[in-house]
């Protein structure tokens, strides 16, 4: 199967000091994969590359075979490359259907020519409140952003690049911030993301890394030092002695 997302020997350096080293992956439809390391590895600088919010020094991102090396962040969206952020970035004072009516707005080419309210169009509203209810927040859909909890504004997030219609989701640390309490939303919305949708999550959360991901990638000063199979990356010395000995540690324990 044709990888639907591949990143090619990726390079990117800042005053000499190599932050993406040569890194290559690909997704296939339906992969479910974690990239993770230690603070400081260039996972988010890895996302900002593949997304074209940053160009490479060298290397290649690929849709589908064909090269988006080039192409600006709106043209890799169209595509079908959307990524979430580390930090929410909501308007406070709109409410969670208008943030999503505005992304399928946006994604329809309709956005510049808005004219009148969103209200007014039924086929953006039935799909807007679709996204709404497979996210669970069909009760916060007129409240302000501001008025919602955290984890809820995580979750309308997610709805927003759903409403982008990806091949490829990244998601950058979705459960950051969110009350332990909470998390248990961001999993079920993991969960029921479309089954041919691409994903690569970057988390912190071992134990969701773990629940959610079929493969995990592990970064390490801007090189991959392992891919593989969540069963086997504990074992890996490499990623014990740079990222998760203590957490391999306490699972042998258990």
């Amino acid at each position: 199967m044709t990888p639907v997302f591949e990143v090619r020997n990726l390079k990117k350096s800042f005053g000499g000091l190599a932050v993406t080293d040569n890194v290559s992956l690909s997704l296939r439809p339906g992969d479910r994969v974690a990239l993770i390391g230690p603070n400081g590895a260039g996972k988010t600088t890895f996302v900002n590359l593949v997304t074209g919010n940053l160009k490479p020094d060298a290397g290649e991102v690929l849709m589908a075979g064909e090269t988006l090396t080039r192409s600006g962040p709106a043209e890799r969206v169209r595509r079908g490359l959307v990524r979430s952020f580390q930090v929410t970035r909501l308007f406070q004072d709109m409410s969670p259907a208008e943030h999503i009516a505005l992304a399928i707005l946006q994604r329809d080419g309709r956005a510049n020519n808005m004219t009148g309210s969103y209200l007014d169009r039924p086929e953006v509203m039935a799909e807007t409140n679709t996204l709404l209810a497979a996210l669970g927040l069909e009760t916060q859909a007129h409240r302000k952003v501001r008025e919602i909890a955290y984890g809820q504004q995580r979750l309308l997030e997610i709805a927003m690049a759903l409403a982008l219609k990806p091949k490829v989701l990244l998601l950058d640390e979705p459960a950051a911030g969110v009350p332990q309490s909470d998390t248990g939303r961001i999993e079920a919305a993991l969960a029921g993301l479309p089954a041919d949708l691409a994903v690569l999550m970057i988390e912190h959360d071992m134990d969701l890394v773990f629940r959610f991901a079929r493969r995990v990638v592990v970064l390490a000063a801007g090189t991959i030092i392992f891919d593989g199979s969540p069963s086997d990356v504990t074992h890996d010395q490499r990623v014990r002695e740079a990222y998760l000995g203590s957490y391999a540690d306490a699972g042998r324990a258990a």
